[in-house]
């Protein structure tokens, strides 16, 4: 069984032992079982791959977030401003994620993103192609999407 799988089960067996169903009885015990899985099963190289990646999960969630929170401020301001800040384009951007669930988040994120629009993947899966509202110039807008891919990468790998 696989270690998320583990936590999930001692997640539910947190909430039949204290008889609350409640999500942050949920949450206690899937932290609760996460410590349990780390202490005794720290030398699993399959346990150690999920052990980083809810710290990563979570990272991510705060980066997102925080990404989501400037991207909307931005078209907020424009859109309660006289002056016209848009600089409409569509811009390429190499992808490294390969797989369908990776190029899919990827694309998904970047389109929840107020401000871009994923538009299309090329045929070959190697490039997506996106539409920004406030372009700045080429360089910038690439690291930035490098940055948000390499965390998205991070979570899934």
């Amino acid at each position: 069984m696989s270690p998320f799988a583990w936590n999930i089960l001692l997640a539910l067996i947190w909430i039949a032992v204290s008889g609350d169903l409640s999500a942050s009885n949920l949450l206690v015990g899937f932290a609760l079982g996460y410590l349990i899985i780390g202490l005794s099963l720290r030398r699993i190289p399959e346990v150690v791959a999920y052990l980083r990646r809810i710290p990563n999960l979570f990272g991510f969630s705060f980066y997102f977030l925080g990404a989501l929170i400037r991207a909307n401020l931005k078209v907020a301001w424009d859109v309660v401003t006289p002056t016209d800040y848009m600089r409409p384009a569509v811009i390429g951007f190499p992808m490294k994620a390969k797989t369908d669930v990776e190029i899919a988040l990827l694309g998904n994120l970047i389109s929840l993103t107020p401000g871009s629009l994923t538009l299309d993947i090329s045929s070959d899966r190697a490039m997506i192609y996106v539409h920004l509202m406030y372009f700045s110039d080429m360089e910038t807008e690439l690291e930035q999407f490098r940055a948000f891919e390499r965390r998205v990468l991070t979570v899934l790998r």
